[in-house]
C-alpha cells in the first residue's frame, strides 16, 4: 500500500501525465465544439449533418465520447505506460528501490497499479469534460438536451465505462511491458506506436486474426456504434464478453512480462 500511495503522488507530479490527459480531453473537446458549430454549415447533405448531430445529441452523445476515448484514447494510454515504466530504468528509480530491499517484481506491479489508478482518473475526468463539450456543441447547433437524462443511457453507462476503463489499462499495460523490456522510454514509445498503428494497417490483410490483437480487443469491449468507432467492423464483429475475456489475457500477460523480466535483468551500477 505504502508503494502504491508513493507511485500515485509521483505520478500526480508528473508532466507526462497532465500533458497526457490534457491533450486526449483537448482533442475531444475541441472535435465537439467544432462539429456542433459546423454541423447546420451551408452546403451539408442531410446525412452529413445527421452524423454530425449524432455526437452532440444525448443520449448518442455518451456513446460518441466513450468510442473516441478506446480509440485514440488506447494510443495515448500505450504511450502513457511506456513513458512511466521507461522512467524506471532510464532514471534509476527502480534501482534505487532495489537497493532499499524492495522486491523487483513487486516494485513494477505496484507501481503499474498507480498507472492503472491513473488511467482510470484521467478517463473518468476525460469522459466528463467530453459531456461539457458535447453540450456546448449541441448550444451551437440548436440540438436540444432532452437525451441528457434518459434512464435507461444511464443505466447501463457505469457498466459501459468500467469496462471501457479495463481496456484502456490493457492497452497501458502493454505499453508498460515494451518500455520495460526495451528499458528505454524513447524506444518504449516508439514500439508501443508503431505497433498501435500498424494493428491498424494489418486489419486490410488480416482481419481474422487482427480483432484477437490487444487494440482490436479493447476497442470491442463496449458495442457503441458510434460514429467515432474509427477501426472497422472487424473488431465490433468480435462479441464484447469475449473481448473482456481477451483483454484480461492480454493485460495479465503484458504484466507477466513485465514482471518477469524485472526478476531476471541486470541492473548495474
Amino acid at each position: 500500500m505504502r508503494l502504491f500511495a508513493s507511485g500515485l503522488r509521483k505520478l500526480f507530479r508528473r508532466l507526462a501525465t497532465w500533458l497526457t490527459f490534457a491533450l486526449l480531453s483537448g482533442l475531444l473537446a475541441l472535435i465537439l465544439v467544432a462539429v456542433g458549430g459546423t454541423a447546420n454549415r451551408a452546403g451539408a447533405s442531410v446525412t452529413q449533418r445527421a452524423a454530425a448531430l449524432t455526437l452532440v445529441t444525448f443520449p448518442a452523445a455518451y456513446d460518441a465520447i466513450l468510442a473516441f476515448l478506446l480509440g485514440l484514447g488506447g494510443l495515448f494510454a500505450v504511450i502513457y505506460g511506456a513513458s512511466i515504466a521507461g522512467s524506471e530504468w532510464t532514471w534509476g528509480t527502480l534501482k534505487n528501490a532495489v537497493a532499499r530491499g524492495e522486491s523487483r517484481s513487486r516494485y513494477m506491479l505496484l507501481s503499474f497499479a498507480s498507472i492503472a489508478a491513473v488511467i482510470a482518473i484521467g478517463l473518468l475526468a476525460s469522459f466528463l469534460i467530453g459531456v461539457v463539450a458535447a453540450l456546448v456543441g449541441g448550444r451551437l447547433a440548436g440540438v436540444p438536451t432532452t437525451g441528457l437524462d434518459d434512464a435507461e443511457t444511464l443505466r447501463r453507462l457505469p457498466e459501459q465505462f468500467l469496462r471501457g476503463a479495463i481496456a484502456i489499462v490493457e492497452e497501458g499495460a502493454l505499453g508498460f511491458a515494451i518500455a520495460t523490456v526495451a528499458r528505454s522510454q524513447l524506444a518504449g514509445i516508439g514500439a508501443g506506436i508503431a505497433l498501435y498503428f500498424g494493428e491498424q494497417f494489418a486489419t486490410i490483410f488480416l482481419p481474422d486474426i487482427v480483432k484477437y490483437l490487444p487494440f482490436h480487443v479493447a476497442n470491442a469491449v463496449v458495442a457503441t456504434g458510434s460514429a467515432f468507432e474509427g477501426r472497422g467492423q472487424q473488431a465490433a464483429s468480435l462479441d464484447p464478453n469475449t473481448a473482456m475475456l481477451l483483454v484480461g489475457v492480454w493485460l495479465l500477460g503484458s504484466l507477466i512480462v513485465a514482471a518477469v523480466f524485472t526478476e531476471r535483468s541486470e541492473i548495474g551500477g
